[in-house]
């Protein structure tokens, strides 16, 4: 079951903003993202807004033939809220789901609907989630073709009984084929994606994932510790007793295993879960959620920012293509965030960055723990920022508490 949406507060059937957010276009890095619901198993442990085929059958929108139609018509009606303003893209997203369940022609025609209708940055930044079993090698090359210039491929793991307590189907052999594949067809960044701590997997078995990730020589790596999600497959079996909850000792272990395997080398990290190997490596969209960017969610279920207000679209795919087709928003609700908000976000994202947090942005309290929280040593001041050393990434959560 998909996650529930916050309740929030309707949007103009027209999905018009508040003058204020507009006016603030423009002032930060603005990015599309593309949420493409489709999978062809969900996974036990995902609990993002994702549905089969069978679930859906060939509803106008709801298919994969006729969706990228629909998510064209979102970006015109984007076009028309944000007004005629100079908005260039900087970054698009392709996330899901598996974006490559779609096909490389009609990824590409949103792509070039957004370039039509926005005008692109000329070092624009274009990635699509993948996984290794979505896409053959003439898939990466049209894909290169149509602008996309980073793949990130879902690895998670290279052990066998690891993925299948994950329900990835993949085999772990066709990471590195997929790997090779998008460094022929001229992929610019390749980044790999990891979890960690799923049940039965040992401290040796992660270490083999991640010794496999860099024999790929990716530019990127993530690593995510396993959550388990309430509502999900995962969730279910963990409350039967059929599998343990992930240890946070455990979890620990690994973490500090992955950083200092990917340091050695060569790959420096520069949020709490991720790891580049140049700074031209980042995920430069990423990025701009952390550090309080706009940006367009175009797709059902997803989320959207400008100017401090916050909106999300209505979750099933039938619902969202029925609204654009009506040439009504496909918005199911927004919120618009307090001063205080944005403050919290901002600390509770910055910290994660190596860059690290202004101690401007902090409160009088809050600067008043910053020096207990470097004698703990959890954080470095450098140049007047708060910066997490490795033992501040493991406990990231108690210094936002102590810091909010």
């Amino acid at each position: 079951m998909p996650p529930v949406q916050p309740a929030g507060l309707p949007l103009p059937a027209d999905g018009s903003l508040p003058a204020a957010a507009l006016a603030q276009l423009g002032s930060r890095p603005f990015g599309l993202y593309v949420h493409v619901p489709f999978c062809t198993v969900r996974c036990g442990y995902c609990d993002f807004n994702t549905y089969t085929a069978d679930e859906l059958g060939d509803a106008p929108g709801a298919s994969r033939a006729t969706y990228a139609e629909a998510v064209i018509t979102e970006i015109r009606h984007a076009r028309r809220v944000l007004g005629e303003r100079d908005l260039p893209i900087e970054t698009i997203f392709f996330g899901g789901g598996t974006p490559t369940l779609i096909r490389p022609a009609d990824l590409g025609a949103i792509v070039a609907s957004a370039a039509a209708e926005f005008g692109l940055a000329p070092d624009i930044e274009i990635t699509t989630e993948a996984n290794p079993d979505s896409v053959a090698a003439w898939d990466l090359e049209a894909l290169r073709s149509a602008g996309f210039n980073r793949m990130s491929f879902g690895m998670q793991s290279a052990v066998d009984h690891v993925l299948r307590v994950l329900d990835r189907t993949h085999d772990p052999l066709r990471v590195p084929a997929a790997v090779q594949w998008a460094r022929d067809a001229g992929f610019d960044e390749v980044s790999l994606d990891l979890i960690y701590g799923t049940p039965g997997e040992s401290l040796a078995d992660w270490e083999t994932s991640v010794e496999a990730a860099l024999a790929c020589e990716p530019d990127h790596i993530s690593a995510y510790s396993l959550i388990v999600e309430d509502g999900t497959a995962l969730a279910r079996r963990v409350r039967r007793g059929e599998l343990p909850m992930p240890d946070e000792d455990d979890l620990a272990d690994k973490y500090e295993l992955v950083d200092e395997r990917l340091t050695a080398a060569g790959l420096e990290w520069y949020e709490v879960s991720n790891w580049a190997r140049r700074p031209q490596s980042r995920c430069r969209h990423n990025l701009g959620y952390w550090t309080g960017g706009d940006w367009w969610g175009a797709g059902p279920g997803a989320h959207s920012h400008v100017g401090g207000v916050r909106w999300w679209n209505v979750k099933h795919p039938a619902a969202y293509a029925d609204r654009l087709a009506a040439g009504t928003s496909p918005a199911q609700a927004h919120e618009q965030l307090t001063e205080q908000d944005q403050r919290v976000e901002r600390i509770l994202l910055e910290i994660r960055l190596r860059d690290g947090l202004p101690v401007l942005a902090l409160d009088r309290d809050a600067r008043a723990q910053v020096a207990r929280l470097t004698e703990e040593g959890l954080v470095t001041l450098a140049t007047e920022r708060l910066v997490l050393t490795r033992r501040g990434r493991l406990l990231a959560d108690a210094v936002v508490r102590d810091l909010t």
